[in-house]
């Protein structure tokens, strides 16, 4: 009798304490009046963090001041960069990210919303070497280095895309396509959101014509994985956005082609 007592009190306090009766994080928004936000404030056009004034603008910036609006609440845009953007999640430095690459490995630590747009990849190099690289076979190659971000989908990518290449793994803050300008590296890839607003920005820059992108892949939000109550929140969000028309007028104010 006194060991099944014991076995009773252990499992009504293991289920206490279990994550499906933790407090959501949206309890702790809306006490506090405060959504953080884990943003790279490096991803032209979803997030561009203006260092001179330490403002933060584009997509996933209006996407999370919407939020915040809806919520009744602020918005703090927290700096992160891409090879801790999911450890920011499951540490609770952030409620949520912006936008990310859907993908197994990150799923495997953190939640994700439903998504709202998806990208794909494609390489860019100098205009310079328009007459050496016209397909992704061009750029798999031993002479051939191509640059990417740590921590980002593309890092992984590269490796897959070009396994007889050379890699140039850069860190945040520096960028691959920074690689690309400066001679270091022959080409990078990147989604093609972000492709077309470099090529804008940097005239010298061109997208190699590839028979076809690779990798289309969703976009969504990372939120923590167990809090099913903030999951939900964020999806109904989502889909009344959707609804609306929220999502669509927003990726024609930033020119995402989808």
């Amino acid at each position: 009798m006194k060991i099944f007592k014991v076995l009773t009190v252990l499992f009504a306090f293991a289920t206490l304490a279990s994550p499906a009766h933790s407090e959501s994080v949206l309890k702790e928004i809306l006490s506090e009046g405060v959504l953080k936000v884990g943003t790279t404030g490096d991803w032209n056009p979803m997030t561009m963090k203006d260092i001179a004034t330490n403002t933060y603008t584009g997509y996933d910036i209006d996407v999370m001041n919407e939020l915040a609006k809806d919520l009744g609440v602020k918005v703090e845009f927290v700096p992160t960069d891409w090879k801790t953007l999911v450890s920011g999640v499951t540490s609770g430095k952030y409620h949520m990210t912006g936008s990310a690459s859907i993908s197994p490995g990150r799923a495997k630590a953190t939640g994700y919303s439903n998504s709202y747009f998806s990208l794909a990849t494609v390489p860019l190099t100098l205009k310079k070497n328009a007459g050496k690289f016209a397909d992704w076979a061009d750029l798999d190659k031993a002479s051939v280095t191509v640059a990417a971000t740590l921590g980002t989908t593309q890092e992984k990518q590269v490796k897959q895309f070009f396994p007889n290449a050379m890699y140039k793994i850069v860190e945040s803050p520096a960028r691959d396509f920074q690689e690309v300008l400066s001679g270091r590296a022959d080409a990078h890839i990147t989604s093609n959101v972000e492709a077309y607003k470099l090529v804008a920005k940097y005239p010298q820059m061109m997208v190699v014509p590839v028979s076809a992108p690779k990798a289309p892949t969703p976009i969504a939000m990372l939120l923590p994985q167990a809090d099913q109550i903030w999951i939900n929140y964020v999806n109904t969000w989502i889909t009344l956005k959707t609804e609306r028309g929220f999502f669509a007028d927003l990726g024609r104010k930033w020119q995402l082609s989808n």
